[in-house]
């Protein structure tokens, strides 16, 4: 599929997404969504890992403000973001957002739904929303205090504050600060990491870490699943014949 507002990117293991509105620092556009959604669809069609970054050293300013303008107590109601923002937090594969830059208001929270933050050392996270009169409504005010904890995300939300990437680091939102030229190939080294262990694992641990409250029957049922896969006694098999012969 042709996108315009999307560098899209298909590996055997994996897919990479580049937001490219190079004119308005990968604002993110209705059209953007859209071609997102695509994205998506597709990840849940045929599960693979998911890294997603921006163009030109900014991961995204934000959403597109012209458009916000627009917009009225209908298309609020939609959750045009919001959706969007949730769909990829559920993606079946884990997900991993590349920083650097600014990514701020809707690119911050689009940042956030991913299972996982790397960050160049210019990498900043913000929500300015009420300065413009709103809220930060596609799922800042209630995931970011799960990420950094209540007080952090208090002041981002409503004092204003952003985080640098060593502020981001500190807070745990992000799992590493690399240098700007490393951020693609340590992106990707962790994906290599991620994608050497059982699939079917990933996709079930993930499922269980996002079902709270489940606990401790969803644990056993997705570890009923592994314990009669192939997979897992292949591994097993692997790891004591490697012990047997050290």
């Amino acid at each position: 599929m042709a996108y315009e507002t999307l560098l899209v990117e298909e590996r055997d293991d994996r897919v990479v997404v580049t937001l490219h509105r190079p004119e308005a620092r990968n604002a993110i556009s209705g059209q953007m969504i859209q071609e997102l959604h695509e994205v998506c669809a597709d990840l849940e069609r045929r599960p693979k890992l998911l890294l997603l970054t921006g163009h030109g050293r900014v991961f995204a300013g934000g959403a597109d403000i012209a458009e916000l303008l627009e917009r009225g107590r209908d298309e609020a109601l939609q959750g045009i973001n919001s959706r969007l923002f949730e769909r990829v937090r559920r993606l079946p594969m884990p997900t991993l957002a590349a920083v650097d830059g600014w990514a701020l208001g809707g690119g911050a929270e689009l940042a956030y739904a991913c299972d996982l933050r790397i960050a160049a050392p210019d990498a900043v996270f913000g929500n300015p929303e009420p300065g413009l009169g709103i809220l930060a409504a596609a799922g800042a005010c209630w995931r970011l205090p799960e990420l950094v904890g209540e007080s952090i995300a208090k002041q981002v939300l409503l004092a204003g504050r952003t985080l640098d990437a060593a502020a981001a680091q500190a807070a745990g939102l992000v799992i590493d600060v690399v240098a700007t030229d490393d951020l693609m190939q340590q992106a990707h080294a962790l994906l290599d990491r991620m994608a050497r262990s059982s699939a079917t694992a990933l996709r079930l641990t993930k499922l269980v870490v996002d079902s709270p409250g489940a606990h401790p029957v969803a644990d056993d049922l997705a570890q009923a699943v592994l314990f009669e896969g192939q997979d897992k006694k292949d591994r097993m098999t692997r790891f004591l014949e490697k012990r047997t012969r050290a």
